[in-house]
């Protein structure tokens, strides 16, 4: 899941929660705590997502394409 499904679920849960009344629904299930869990869920998907993202930046290389600043590439001399 992303960012943007985490911002789907807490938004879909807050909807829930507090927009619609207690009473316009007759089904045996509580919509509030459905609207509860969902806000939880997307709350810990979002800092999971914001967890991974730090990481794999930490992880990437500095030069992506293999090739270090100071590769003689033959043409150009290397900068002392």
């Amino acid at each position: 899941m992303g960012v943007g499904v985490s911002v789907f679920l807490i938004t879909l849960g807050l909807i829930l929660k507090f927009a619609i009344q207690p009473d316009a629904m007759t089904d045996p299930v509580d919509i509030h705590v459905i609207g509860v869990i969902l806000i939880i869920v997307g709350g810990v998907t979002f800092a999971l997502q914001l967890l991974m993202m730090s990481r794999m930046q930490q992880r990437q290389p500095r030069f992506p394409s293999g090739r270090d600043e100071r590769t003689y590439d033959g043409d150009n001399p290397p900068r002392p």
